[in-house]
């Protein structure tokens, strides 16, 4: 059954799935449903529109994300993402057993709402509901130490002993990716920014990807770039679509810092180092040597140049006990849910948690 379980990753900003056993997932795709208003029905109503993936340039105004801040809002848009999924993994018609990793900030109801979905509306055969920091742990190859997950939506942070969460410990932050975005969009487009503008969006992304970056030193860095006369750093500036330029200002460069300094770009504390360790003095004082010698950083905000290395810097500077800090980042961090759902497809131990069709028609009749 492992070589043929498909796992689907469901974050706020992008949806991640493919067969398990592979290094990483063969689907990337941002998490967007777009609703094409009909002849029949043009206004918003649920009746008689068509549900497609992504945005659509003729109807920019019309797309939405079914997953906020790890909540689910719209059942609709996750189940058509999921059945787009499954529909091109087929086998001969056959549907393929799935993981799903469950939103960090689920209702009671849900579990049970996708269940539903799955079993009775897409007709799998078997479902694993996998938790997302759990897995991130796998994928690490360690059972125990903080996993800290920054993702579009939400930035977690959770220690584990032996595979397991720690009661009352793990943190959520919200403030992550899609913060940064606005902050950026808002500075760089000022009074005119629109967040249905593709053009604006594609020009957010495209900075955060190539240009930003996470400085060891705030003020040294700031000093550094106002230092530097217009124009003569070719990395400050940016060509837009339309072939005009824009030079990035200093603070533009070092957007990342929010998730160290929060409080500079007005967001919600506490920094992202301060949360681990405030994680970590919640357990047992033996239990901290040892978690904060093993710190997993993943999600895509990790990714940013100096964001491991400032995390380690941040953790020595603040740490909970005289253990040297350790951070471990993977080059496929922005994958590490997935990843660890991969390797949990293949564990023998895990078969127990599996749900098949004819248990859950069996717990619907009780």
């Amino acid at each position: 059954m492992a070589a043929r379980t498909v796992i689907i990753d469901h974050g706020s900003g992008f949806l991640k799935a493919g067969t398990a056993g592979w290094n990483e997932p063969q689907m990337v795709f941002p998490n967007i449903v777009n609703y094409i208003p009909c002849k029949e029905n043009p206004g918003p109503s649920y009746a008689r529109r068509r549900v497609s993936l992504g945005i659509d340039i003729c109807h920019p105004d019309t797309f939405s994300y079914p997953i906020e801040r790890g909540r689910i809002l719209n059942w609709e848009g996750v189940q058509y993402l999921w059945s787009f999924v499954l529909e091109n993994h087929k086998r001969e018609h056959e549907v393929p057993p799935v993981i799903i990793t469950e939103t960090p900030l689920k209702e009671p109801a849900d579990r049970k709402k996708m269940l539903e979905i799955l079993f009775e509306l897409l007709h799998v055969p078997s479902v694993l509901l996998a938790d997302q920091l759990q897995m991130s742990l796998y994928a690490s190859g360690l059972l125990t130490g903080v996993v800290v997950d920054s993702g579009y939506g939400l930035t977690r942070v959770q220690p584990f002993y032996q595979g397991r969460p720690l009661p009352a410990s793990g943190k959520t932050l919200e403030f992550a990716g899609q913060d940064l975005s606005a902050y950026l969009l808002k500075s760089l487009f000022k009074e005119d920014c629109d967040r249905r503008s593709l053009f604006q969006l594609e020009t957010v992304a495209i900075t955060q990807m190539n240009k930003c970056y996470v400085p060891q030193n705030l003020g040294e860095a700031l000093d550094f770039r106002e230092r530097q006369k217009s124009g003569l750093d070719e990395s400050n500036t940016y060509q837009l679509p339309d072939g005009s330029r824009v030079e990035l200002t200093p603070m533009q460069r070092v957007a990342p810092e929010m998730f160290f300094s929060p409080q500079v770009f007005e967001q919600p504390g506490p920094s992202i180092p301060r949360a681990i360790v405030e994680s970590v003095e919640s357990c047992e004082t033996s239990l901290r040597p040892l978690l904060v010698s093993h710190v997993m950083a993943c999600g895509g905000n990790t990714l940013y140049p100096g964001f491991t290395k400032r995390l380690f810097r941040e953790l020595m500077g603040d740490c909970v006990s005289s253990t040297k800090a350790t951070v471990w980042a993977g080059s496929n961090r922005n994958f590490s849910v997935w990843l660890g759902a991969s390797v949990v497809a293949h564990l023998s131990t895990c078969q127990s948690e599996w749900m098949s069709r004819e248990e859950y028609g069996e717990h619907r009749r009780m």
